[in-house]
């Protein structure tokens, strides 16, 4: 999946609605913060208020943990088997977002935008404000504000593999304006520095590459179990046959061989920067 794709972040349903003020119920009836439930569950304080506030699947971890923690007398497991997901995009990606909250890898290459884990405020906002067809003010805040929470992941989980591979023509797209561009390239520089996340650019000059089939996200469980994500614009595939998975692997592998290594990404950004 394309983490950083505008239909991204789930739409908000009854059921998961009503999965999210049961917990919260537990919760306060237990006299735990937020905070202090996430310790418990070993999940991040985000994590638990998206899910109380229904805009997240909450992974089947979470649930086992939370029924354990808050003595629920089976109520989270039974309600957990009524939650609903959307057709499309959206399922798909509640899915592959909690799993993303477990995972000890997870590679990304994108020729269409930033990917979300990587994008700054105002890139994301562009991205929503100009969405089709168009989202009110309230729905733009909130898939802001989603966006920006699960960028979380790179700084909590420190164990976590980041590789992330971008079309140098994204870079050069100037979304936003001049000055989010520049604030964009700042913040990739940033993120570049964490031990965890390595960003290559794949550059225009490469007449043809290992990624010419579309974007993909490949992603390691815990248990070492390898997944991946492909999407069209309103639809997304995830994919688990393992002939598959190693197909995209080799892709990748050819990829990280084929774009820009890591620093000569950054002297490229930097580059890019000046000239915008």
């Amino acid at each position: 999946m394309a983490a950083g794709t505008c239909n991204d972040e789930p739409e908000s349903t009854d059921s998961l609605k009503s999965f999210g003020a049961v917990v919260k119920v537990f919760r306060e009836r237990a006299k735990l913060t937020q905070k202090q439930l996430a310790a418990l569950v070993q999940f991040s304080p985000g994590t638990v208020a998206s899910i109380e506030q229904g805009r997240r699947l909450p992974p089947p971890e979470f649930i086992d943990r939370a029924e354990k923690v808050l003595d629920a007398f089976g109520v989270l497991r039974a309600a957990a088997k009524h939650l609903a997901r959307q057709p499309g995009l959206a399922a798909w990606f509640r899915q592959w977002a909690g799993l993303e909250e477990q995972a000890i890898s997870l590679y990304t290459y994108e020729c269409r935008l930033i990917p979300g884990l990587l994008q700054t405020e105002a890139y994301a906002r562009t991205l929503f404000e100009n969405r089709i067809p168009l989202l009110t003010d309230e729905e733009v805040e909130t898939q802001v504000a989603a966006r920006l929470e699960r960028q979380n992941l790179l700084t909590e989980r420190q164990n976590t593999a980041y590789s992330f591979i971008v079309d140098e023509h994204i870079l050069r797209r100037a979304t936003g304006g001049a000055d989010a561009a520049r604030e964009l390239i700042d913040y990739l520089l940033e993120r570049m520095t964490l031990r965890n996340v390595e960003f290559q650019v794949m550059p225009m000059d490469r007449g043809v590459h290992a990624g010419v089939d579309g974007p993909m996200q490949l992603l390691e469980t815990p248990d070492n179990r390898w997944l991946g994500y492909c999407e069209g614009q309103e639809n997304g595939q995830f994919i688990t046959d393992p002939k598959t998975i190693s197909t995209l692997h080799m892709r990748y592998a050819k990829l990280r061989s084929q774009a820009l290594t890591p620093e000569d990404s950054r002297s490229l950004l930097k580059r890019t920067r000046g000239a915008q």
